[in-house]
């Protein structure tokens, strides 16, 4: 059987363009369930990057190839569009793409005998409880790097480099490479305060370990992609390369550069 698992968010070009698929995926022979099936050969996904990585999540990152349809604004994880669907099925048919492998970060957060750990295929952030200014004791190896003061950091795959890791001034890396970049969010930087002010390149050989200061009672928020994590009395939050890769289908004429120029630049 060829299973193709769909699913898309609640706008209505979305719902509209999986109701299409559908119809044309079944006449080309595939089985489209209604239901997550885990023995399907491709997950499509029909939204934005958002809809994407809730995907992801909600299915705990799956060995299974996905390739995404954009129904939203910037779409930078998608390769299709709705007008290219018969296009799309007669080359998936053909063989006619790659999989290209993103690896994720991951932080595993320790609190007393407690732990907790979270995946993230674009970025792992830490930052105070409420916004507040925070103050992380950071190590990369075993080396001591710095008291970080400021609103916190923002630890990124080369997936994640043209998303929030861009706005706040890092660098955007090809996928092709394999590093992990720390990037400072509001690095405080002043006589009473020192800061690292620029962004962080590490080989994935490198973890990172923080162990973060309290006071009064101060939670830390840990965010994955977007989802959020209140912890109280963080002894140590320990990141680096996930063992979880997402694989994402693309087509021949894909490449990274084309699309940062067409998306940012």
């Amino acid at each position: 059987m060829k299973i193709i698992n769909v699913f898309a968010n609640d706008t209505v070009l979305s719902r509209d363009t999986k109701k299409l698929l559908k119809r044309k995926l079944e006449k080309s022979e595939f089985i489209v369930p209604r239901e997550y099936d885990p023995g399907a050969e491709l997950i499509i996904c029909i939204g934005g990057d958002g809809s994407f990585l809730e995907t992801l999540r909600k299915y705990d990152f799956p060995d299974i190839p996905f390739i995404g349809i954009n129904t939203g604004h910037l779409g930078f994880f998608q390769e299709l569009h709705p007008d290219g669907l018969d296009e799309f099925i007669f080359k998936y048919k053909q063989g006619k793409y790659e999989i290209q492998h993103l690896k994720t970060v991951k932080a595993v957060v320790t609190v007393g005998e407690d732990r907790f750990e979270y995946t993230g295929l674009n970025e792992i952030l830490i930052k105070g409880e409420l916004s507040r200014a925070i103050h992380l004791n950071i190590s990369i190896g075993d080396s001591f790097i710095e008291r970080f003061s400021g609103d916190g950091i923002l630890v990124s795959t080369p997936a994640g480099s043209t998303a929030y890791n861009y706005s706040l001034g890092g660098s955007i890396v090809d996928p092709r490479l394999k590093l992990l970049q720390v990037t400072p969010i509001a690095p405080m930087n002043t006589t009473a305060y020192r800061s690292f002010t620029s962004s962080l390149i590490l080989p994935p050989n490198l973890s990172i370990r923080i162990n973060p200061e309290h006071s009064g009672g101060q939670g830390l928020l840990i965010v994955s992609d977007s989802q959020e994590h209140l912890h109280e009395s963080v002894d140590e939050i320990y990141l680096e390369f996930s063992e979880s890769i997402v694989k994402l289908l693309r087509f021949e004429n894909y490449d990274f550069w084309t699309k940062v120029k067409s998306k940012f630049l």
